[in-house]
Formats: C-alpha cells, sequence, structure tokens
C-alpha cells in the first residue's frame, strides 16, 4: 500500500506542529506516493518509526492511502495506442486462429490489421463469432 501527503500534513509539516515527533516528520518525508509502506518503515527503521507512527500519522489526516487500483488505472491509461496494439494482436490472432475455417476470412483480417483503430474496428466482428465473455481478454488489452 503507498501513501502521499495530504494538504493537512504538508501544513502541519511546514508549521512544524507538535502532532508531528521528530521521527515522525522524518517519515512523513519519504511518503511520495510511490514507496509502499514497507519501503518506508525499513528505510526509517534506523530512526525507531513504527506502524504506530503511520497510524497516528493517518488518524490525524496528514496521509491519505493511495489505492491499489489507481495505480493500476493509471498504468493501463498511459498505454499509447502502439502499445496496445502489440498487446492484443496475439491475442485477436490466437482467438481467431481458434476457429478454424471457419474464421479464416476473420483470421486474415486479423493478420492484415496494421494498426490499433484497425484491430479496435474488428473487436465487434470478433465478440459477434466468439461472444464477448471469450473476447474479454482482447477487449480488456485494447480498451484497457
Amino acid at each position: 500500500m503507498t501513501y502521499s501527503k495530504t494538504e493537512a500534513g504538508q501544513q502541519a509539516f511546514k508549521q512544524r506542529s507538535p502532532l508531528l515527533s521528530a521521527r515522525q516528520r522524518s517519515a512523513f518525508i519519504l511518503f511520495d506516493g510511490t514507496k509502499t509502506l514497507d519501503q518506508v518503515l525499513a528505510a526509517a527503521a534506523g530512526l525507531g518509526v513504527t506502524q504506530a507512527d503511520v497510524d497516528h500519522m493517518l488518524a490525524q489526516g496528514f496521509l491519505a492511502a493511495n489505492g491499489p487500483q489507481l495505480a493500476a488505472v493509471e498504468a493501463m491509461s498511459a498505454r499509447t495506442p502502439q502499445v496496445r496494439y502489440a498487446e492484443a494482436w496475439p491475442i485477436a490472432t490466437r482467438l481467431t486462429a481458434s476457429l478454424g475455417l471457419r474464421g479464416f476470412k476473420l483470421n486474415l483480417a486479423v493478420e492484415a490489421a496494421s494498426g490499433y483503430d484497425e484491430l479496435l474496428a474488428l473487436l465487434p466482428k470478433i465478440q459477434d463469432v466468439l461472444g464477448p465473455k471469450a473476447c474479454q481478454e482482447l477487449e480488456q488489452a485494447l480498451k484497457g
């Protein structure tokens, strides 16, 4: 789990609030939204920072938890169309190849797709033949 500083926490830090002890202030600096709780505790272990200190900062509203879903969503949305195409093309090829002769033309269309937009345009056709459930992995790769 990662944590970020809140506005209230930054104000308390700047004003040297008595609600933050010296060791909590040292740990507070390390919370940047990218380091995990374990990484911060390991880095500040020499200062005597414990889970109780982090719990105190959370209770005071000085830190806010970043959900793992948020990081995953940001990572997925940061993918470029080229990356999406590179991930989705092998999936689409595998799915259409599994149809045998029944999906021969669709398989040729997938193999001829030279970019993200062309492959995305084929998604509804693939879903019509295989069903939406079978195409979830492909849809996730294309649409994120």
